[in-house]
């Protein structure tokens, strides 16, 4: 039996690997030079040829660029009018920014269980969740596997609830055939570093709907409008506007854009070695007692954003830290994803208590996020099977 490298051993890799990592290659920086060369870095056609190429992506008639996901969610709960009083059924299982959007606006996140094998959000959950002032679901896509979205959808036409689905992991994911990005009202994408593309900080709304579309300009952007169907006073001047509504500056710039349009055209390329490396790893990891990977839905077929392991402690002589440090001594940086957000001392303060979703509870107590990105060559991903299978021995009880 190897001695581990935290216990003075040789470690796997003399470098390290780290979870996530973005690909940037001459294309993408020629990309944004020119752009940087030109008469626009912001508000300019650059954003009008990324909104209309996620259109291409997801199938979706109408798309919103914005400054990042956070804003993106922002927005999509600006525009399904949710305020206060109202109730957003979202899961605890994600970034906080997934049930943030909801306070925001004045609406009171309220947390469905996940799962326990897809860690995405239970349909019967929601359904035991829904309560007069349930207003709409943000059902996040987490890992990059859709969520349920036929009986998601299913539920949220019965009960006339908005549905808004936290794509920030999931682009280039198909649900039955059909894109991430057409199939909810409102779908939300992130475009941060370690996601499949990125434009640096960035995201998107896209929706099929047109007058949810025009909200979400009007929230990008001040709340101000040139279009003169929706002025109170209409002007033929050509410098006049006019604000109609509160809303933000979530404009994104067009270098940034410019880099995104750059990354788009590696999509397929970047989700087909994603799920060449997920093929690997569950390959290795699928039959081992002491680790449970994530069951895959066989309506999604799925761009992963993440590759979580849940290590079952209670087979091994280690705590779930202890494993998590181990593995980092041996140059494979892993990370946690997430705390349930209710957890969080924000959410604790506002009146949150533990013990609301015991799925997401007890999932975070085990799980752990291994490195998954483009650049990973077949030995990097050969190391990283190597330490789990090298912690494993020593740890097994």
């Amino acid at each position: 039996m190897e001695t581990l490298a935290i216990l003075g051993g040789r470690p796997v890799r003399s470098t390290p690997l780290t979870y996530g990592k973005q690909y940037i290659d001459e294309e993408d920086i020629q990309a944004v030079v020119e752009t940087l060369k030109s008469d626009y870095l912001t508000c300019g056609p650059k954003i009008t040829e990324l909104e209309e190429a996620l259109c291409q992506v997801t199938g979706a008639k109408y798309c919103v660029a914005v400054s990042n996901g956070t804003a993106a969610l922002h927005i999509a709960a600006i525009a399904a009018g949710l305020g206060e009083g109202d109730e957003v059924i979202t899961s605890p299982i994600t970034f906080a920014a997934s049930a943030n959007c909801s306070l925001y606006c004045g609406a009171r996140p309220v947390f469905a269980d996940i799962n326990p094998e897809t860690y995405n959000i239970d349909p019967k959950a929601i359904r035991r969740c829904i309560t007069p002032r349930t207003k709409a679901v943000v059902a996040v896509d987490f890992t990059g596997q859709a969520v349920a979205l036929n009986e998601i959808r299913s539920i949220c036409d019965k009960h006339h609830l908005t549905l808004i689905e936290d794509a920030a992991h999931s682009i280039g994911t198909r649900y039955n055939g059909r894109p991430v990005g057409s199939i909810a009202d409102l779908t939300a994408f992130s475009f941060h570093p370690v996601k499949t593309v990125t434009s640096g900080e960035g995201g998107a709304v896209t929706t099929n709907d047109e007058a949810l579309y025009k909200r979400l300009l009007l929230a990008r952007s001040h709340g101000i409008t040139r279009d003169r169907a929706q002025m109170t006073f209409p002007s033929d001047d050509p410098w006049y506007y006019e604000q109609i509504t509160l809303g933000y500056n979530y404009r994104l710039t067009d270098f940034q854009a410019a880099l995104l349009l750059s990354q788009l055209k590696k999509l397929k390329m970047f989700s087909a070695r994603r799920k060449e490396i997920v093929a690997k790893y569950n390959e290795a990891f699928s039959n081992i007692p002491q680790i449970q990977v994530q069951k895959e839905i066989p309506e999604s077929d799925t761009v992963r954003h993440l590759y979580i392991l849940r290590i079952k402690c209670d087979m091994l002589t280690c705590t779930r830290r202890e494993f998590f440090d181990a593995l980092y001594a041996e140059n494979i940086h892993c990370q946690v994803h997430y705390i349930p957000v209710y957890w969080l001392p924000y959410y604790e303060k506002i009146g949150y208590k533990k013990g609301l979703c015991p799925n997401a509870e007890t999932y975070y107590g085990e799980c752990m996020s291994l490195p998954l990105y483009y650049s990973l060559s077949d030995k990097d991903v050969d190391d990283v099977i190597r330490a789990v299978n090298k912690l494993i021995a020593y740890y097994r009880k």
